[in-house]
């Protein structure tokens, strides 16, 4: 018999499971001390806020103001009611800002000299609605379409109310899509269009499938932030969940209409933020 390659000799030996296994115990360990740490931490810091704040000399009064459960359980059968018409808003402006803030992201692609006019749309479409602010662009379109003196229902503040939150998230989306798009390689497009792909065959086929799930993370996020801009509209009208408190407010002479208003926003944000995380950390441990 021949003598083993010495690559082969000089291999280290696999490693033994009980070295394994003192190293993930090693490493659970870590993580319970981790845990521990970070939870005692939080309960000292909640400790702390419940027993300092009541101590301050207008507490008594913030809470009747602020915190009064009688108007919170008073009033909460309309504010859920006019919540109602916030999910309603977001539910139909949701998919049509994704329509458009992905043919805006296609119109800023377009590397044609002949479609260089969609290209420079896309451009100025993005620098002008992310300038504006979101408010001045509800402002703007929600009193002033109306004020050309449509008939009814096209003078409605829900729809062009709606159109603004469309025209100006469209812009944010746009700009992510893009992000995607850019981020597959041009080695992936140059060998699609060996393979005989036309330009709109690679985009459909190859660089939209990879860019849109890439970028599903940061959308989670823009709607959630579009959830609470929907508020917005309230002053150009619509009785939703803010303009509600606003009356409860004047009518109770107090501010607890505005703490139901938050804590309906929380149950819907809080569950969309950490679904947001979570879809953000998978997707970094699979690049990882």
């Amino acid at each position: 018999m021949t003598d083993a390659p010495a690559e082969l000799e000089a291999a280290p030996p696999p490693a033994r499971p009980a070295t394994r296994n003192r190293r993930l115990e090693h490493e659970r360990r870590i993580r319970r001390r981790s845990a521990m740490v970070a939870g005692g931490s939080t309960a000292a810091a909640v400790l702390a806020v419940v027993l300092l704040v009541p101590l301050a000399p207008g507490w008594e009064a913030v809470q009747r103001s602020f915190f009064n459960a009688d108007i919170f359980v008073q009033t909460f059968p309309r504010m859920l009611q006019a919540f109602m018409l916030d999910i309603a808003i977001f539910l139909w402006c949701a998919p049509a800002i994704a329509v458009v803030g992905l043919l805006i992201a296609l119109c800023r692609d377009a590397r044609a000299p002949a479609l260089f006019p969609l290209r420079l749309f896309g451009i100025a479409y993005t620098d002008i609605f992310r300038g504006i602010p979101v408010i001045l662009v509800v402002y703007l379109v929600g009193f002033g379409v109306p004020g050309l003196g449509l008939q009814r229902p096209w003078n409605s503040p829900y729809i062009w109310g709606s159109l603004a939150l469309i025209l100006t998230y469209s812009a944010y989306v746009a700009e992510i899509f893009r992000s995607g798009i850019e981020s597959v390689h041009k080695s992936q497009r140059a060998a699609a269009q060996s393979l005989g792909l036309s330009e709109s065959d690679v985009m459909r086929f190859v660089v939209l499938p990879q860019a849109i799930r890439r970028v599903v993370p940061a959308q989670m996020n823009m709607l959630i932030a579009l959830q609470k801009d929907v508020a917005l509209l309230s002053f150009i009208g619509p009785v939703e969940v803010l303009r509600q408190a606003g009356v409860f407010k004047s009518l109770l002479a107090n501010f607890t209409p505005y703490v139901v208003a938050a804590v309906l926003f929380l149950a819907v944000t809080i569950p969309a933020t950490r679904y947001a995380d979570h879809l953000i950390a998978r997707q970094n441990r699979a690049r990882s």
